[in-house]
């Protein structure tokens, strides 16, 4: 009844939020099999879930004031600010949105941004062209699509973490595996030797540190 209570109750801003994301995401991955919409609906439904705790209703911070009220000096569960809980758990007491977390977020989300763009542009002319995609991003990892979908979902979660998003999170991770393997073998079926020496020598989700890869 107070005013703290108005930072929540807002859909509004949960559908537009939501909104806002999905078309930015959709606008870079722009999928095309159903492969590609089941990946990208699953990555919607996280963004959902992270956006109607953030602005509709905290069932994380409900179910945990007690704890966070025990821990936390101060702490005020009808807050926004609450809602970031890491920065909240670690001793951050200045803005939050200048927290190292929310900073570190801000970086994954916008590198998994960015490379959900560079790979679609190699993969769409890869596809045209009947060949295999091993130029871009493609020429560091194989699933780097995959691999912007659990930068962005990681950078939401250590922004804002709930407990659906973290339950969601690793089933999401091992969908994403599952869907990659797949493809892989649909690859080695139409490129054969070729597909084989890329595997050989590109990682499948992490790049190697070193630049050099020969040898």
């Amino acid at each position: 009844m107070n005013a703290p209570s108005s930072a929540y109750g807002l859909w509004s801003l949960v559908v537009i939020n939501s909104a806002v994301f999905i078309i930015f995401a959709f606008s870079f991955a722009k999928p095309q099999s159903k492969r590609d919409w089941r990946s990208f609906g699953a990555f919607s439904a996280f963004l959902v879930a992270l956006f109607t705790e953030m602005y509709g209703f905290p069932l994380t911070i409900y179910l945990l004031s007690g704890w966070l009220a025990n821990r936390i000096p101060g702490f005020d569960p009808f807050s926004h600010d609450a809602g970031h809980l890491l920065e909240d758990l670690f001793g951050w007491r200045s803005n939050p949105h200048f927290g190292p977390f929310h900073m570190l977020s801000n970086i994954l989300i916008i590198a998994g941004f960015f490379l959900l763009s560079a790979s679609w542009r190699v993969l769409y002319r890869a596809q045209r062209q009947r060949i295999l995609a091993t130029t871009g991003p493609y020429a560091r990892i194989r699933h780097p699509q995959y691999a912007g979908f659990v930068m962005i979902m990681f950078g939401f979660l250590l922004q804002w973490p709930t407990i659906i998003t973290a339950v969601m999170f690793p089933i999401l991770v091992f969908m994403y595996v599952r869907l990659a393997r797949t493809e892989e073998r649909e690859a080695h079926a139409e490129f054969g030797t070729e597909f084989e020496r890329y595997a050989g020598k590109v990682p499948a989700f992490f790049p190697h540190l070193s630049t050099s890869q020969d040898g």
